[in-house]
């Protein structure tokens, strides 16, 4: 579970953690993304999808790319930052690992992850950045690698506060193949969360299959913590208004009973809630055919 008492003792609780939405419960970790961290073009695109409305047939190249089930093969750089006094804790066989727990997750919806390159960094101030800022910044810009549509992956071994945050697919390259304007793009996780790593509940590689999914488009099945309003922006995901903590299945989390169909609970299995790793199964059919339409809207072949 995600107890204070633990990652304390692992040296990586926040002394404060960003405000939550009145709706939200206390949680001493969470991911940090979200629509508010979205930008215009990303909410237009979602808003527009969830309402079946077409501008310039947007909703209708949506479909035709979500109904494709053509493969996506996504390059990835992973990215290695280490303090000094936990360079020790990260081995050699933890990014194949981490690797083989995303595709395991994605490959039977026809996604594939190709590791291109692993880069291995000590610095401490860049292994303790975890707000977006200049240490943030500095490292993304000396470190990351490809195009819009390669996925960078920054594993800090301090990363505090979150388990992990990442951007969310935008218009911003627009086409221009300018790494500058993309340079944050990109997930920052907590090492300890790879295969393997110390933090225990959390260190089968899943936070990296979660944060992926913002990446690919996904918002939380909570978003919004609220029983009302649009949630993820996905219909066949159960209204959720309380974030997941833990597995609970006895008896079934129901945050929002008058909103889910009979028989119902909230979407506890899914990767885009907080759920410790063993209880993580999958995504929903149209979970994946947004991720393949963002993917092809936003990024391939930016």
């Amino acid at each position: 579970m995600r107890t204070p008492f633990f990652l304390a003792s692992l040296g990586l609780l926040a002394s404060a953690a960003d405000p939550q939405p009145s709706g939200a419960p206390p949680q001493p970790f969470d991911c940090g993304t979200g629509t508010k961290s979205a930008d215009q073009s990303f909410l237009d695109t979602i808003q527009q999808l969830h309402d079946g409305k077409s501008k310039g047939s947007l909703a209708a190249r949506a479909a035709e790319l979500a109904a494709r089930d053509d493969p996506i093969k996504v390059q990835a750089v992973f990215h290695i930052v280490m303090t000094d006094a936990a360079k020790d804790s990260i081995t050699n066989a933890m990014p194949q690992a981490q690797l083989d727990s995303m595709n395991a997750s994605y490959n039977p919806y026809n996604i594939q992850f190709e590791l291109q390159n692993t880069t291995w960094t000590t610095n401490d101030t860049w292994a303790k950045a975890s707000k977006t800022g200049d240490d943030d910044n500095n490292m993304k810009k000396a470190l990351r690698q490809g195009t819009y549509d390669t996925l960078n992956i920054y594993f800090q071994t301090d990363l505090s506060g979150v388990l992990g945050r990442c951007t969310l697919p935008s218009a911003i390259a627009n086409g221009k193949n300018d790494p500058s304007v993309y340079f944050n793009d990109g997930c920052n996780v907590n090492a300890n969360t790879m295969p393997n790593g110390l933090m225990d509940g959390f260190n089968k590689g899943k936070t990296a299959v979660h944060e992926t999914g913002h990446w690919m488009g996904l918002l939380h099945t909570f978003e919004g913590y609220s029983c009302d309003g649009p949630g993820d922006y996905i219909d066949d995901t159960p209204q959720e208004s309380v974030a997941t903590d833990g597995c609970p299945t006895d008896p079934k989390k129901q945050s929002c009973p008058a909103q889910q169909k009979a028989g119902e609970s909230d979407p506890i299995h899914n990767y885009m809630d907080y759920s410790i790793d063993d209880c993580y199964t999958g995504f929903t059919d149209l979970q994946v055919a947004r991720m393949k339409s963002m993917w092809s809207m936003f990024r391939v072949g930016n």
